[in-house]
This record gives C-alpha cells, sequence and structure tokens, in this order.
C-alpha cells in the first residue's frame, strides 16, 4: 500500500507530459509508439507509459490497437476541415453568448487573459509552440467564452479546442513568422469588450479560418 502513492503521481506526471507532447506534436501525427523508448525519453517506468497512452487513446490522441500497441492519432485535411467548421460554429455560439451575458468579472477575465497570452514566448527552443503558449492561449479563449451561461456548449468547444490543438502546433510552427497572432488576439479582445458581436465573430472565423488554411496547403504540397 505505501507504494501506491508514488505510482499514481508517476503515471499523473507521465500522462501530462505525453499530452503536452501529443498537442504540440513533438510526438509526430500517425508514428507507431515504441512504448520501451518512449519510457526512457521520459524518464517513467514502461507500466506508467502504458497507463498514460490507455488515458490518452481515450481522448482519441493515441489509438490502441489489438496485438500491435499504441500508434499516434493521425491527421487529415478531411479532419480538419470538419473540425474547422464545427469549432467556428460552436465557437463562435458559446462567445456570443457569453459577450451578451458578460459582466464586469468577465471583463477582467478577459483582460487579464490577454495580458498574458502577449506576455508569454510564442516557440520553444525546438521551432515548436511552447507548454507556455499554448497553455495561455487556452486561457484567453476560455476567458472569452467564460461567460457563456450553457455548460454543455462550453464542454463541446473545450473539446473541439483540444482537439485542433495538434493542427494548430503544426500550422504556427509553418506560419510563425508570418502571422501577427499578438495583434489578431488583441482585436478579438477589442471587439468583445466593445460588445460588437459581428466584428468578433468575423476575426474568430478569420483567426481560425487563417490557421487551417496554412496548413492544408501544407499538406496538400506534401502530398503532390
Amino acid at each position: 500500500m505505501p507504494t501506491a502513492l508514488p505510482s499514481r503521481s508517476l503515471t499523473q506526471t507521465t500522462y501530462e507530459r505525453l499530452r503536452c507532447d501529443l498537442l504540440a506534436c513533438r510526438l509526430p501525427p500517425g508514428e507507431r509508439i515504441n512504448v520501451k523508448v518512449l519510457a526512457e525519453a521520459v524518464e517513467a517506468n514502461v507500466s506508467a507509459v502504458r497507463e498514460a497512452l490507455s488515458r490518452l487513446a481515450a481522448e482519441e490522441l493515441v489509438i490502441a490497437e489489438p496485438q500491435k500497441g499504441f500508434r499516434i492519432a493521425p491527421i487529415s485535411v478531411a479532419d480538419l476541415l470538419d473540425l474547422t467548421s464545427v469549432r467556428i460554429e460552436v465557437e463562435g455560439n458559446c462567445l456570443r453568448r457569453s459577450i451578451e451575458a458578460g459582466d464586469v468579472a468577465w471583463e477582467a477575465r478577459v483582460l487579464a487573459a490577454f495580458h498574458c497570452l502577449s506576455h508569454v514566448a510564442l516557440a520553444a527552443p525546438d521551432g515548436l509552440v511552447s507548454n507556455e503558449w499554448n497553455i495561455a492561449h487556452t486561457a484567453f479563449h476560455e476567458a472569452l467564452m467564460s461567460a457563456c451561461p450553457s455548460p454543455r456548449s462550453l464542454r463541446l468547444h473545450t473539446m473541439l479546442f483540444e482537439q485542433y490543438s495538434r493542427y494548430r502546433a503544426l500550422s504556427l510552427a509553418i506560419s510563425v513568422d508570418d502571422r501577427d497572432l499578438a495583434g489578431e488576439h488583441r482585436m478579438l479582445m477589442e471587439a468583445a469588450l466593445s460588445r460588437d458581436i459581428s466584428r468578433v465573430l468575423e476575426l474568430l472565423g478569420t483567426h481560425i479560418q487563417q490557421t487551417t488554411d496554412v496548413l492544408v496547403r501544407n499538406l496538400q504540397a506534401q502530398a503532390d
């Protein structure tokens, strides 16, 4: 019994690290996983890695294949396009309702989240999106939606936002020098706080679609 707590702690730590690496695409989509090699890389035991991968399979970030082990969930243009259209629709609805219901406390959350995001570096030393930026970016979008009175809509938004994370990471790694992300987020914040719903929904759609378009062009070029 005394050893149970450390074991659970190691599994949780391993899960959190693998999840961050998956969302940032440090573990490439579609790649088969060698559990032993991965355990050595994250300095964990094989049992902790297997349990973490099983949890990640439930989140559809990893695929558990009978008799074959685990594989990182692949990406595709078709999935990206479908995910983009649904995310714009759901997030736009949450944002509209959030603006309509938002009070001074909501305004303060949006301002604080934007301030934090604007002070975090986007790129990590490996050239991919940093975990710190991912956390701040998620917090900013969550703050924008946070006054939406529908818990179900917010849960759906969170699910779609997370599923989009790997596509975002790949797109931003390509376009980091070509986009003014700080400016895009500032415009979203200002339109939301001014309660200009038509403007903020237009900005949100463009913000998401631009991320998608960059990656679609890249994936199609690789396929040619």
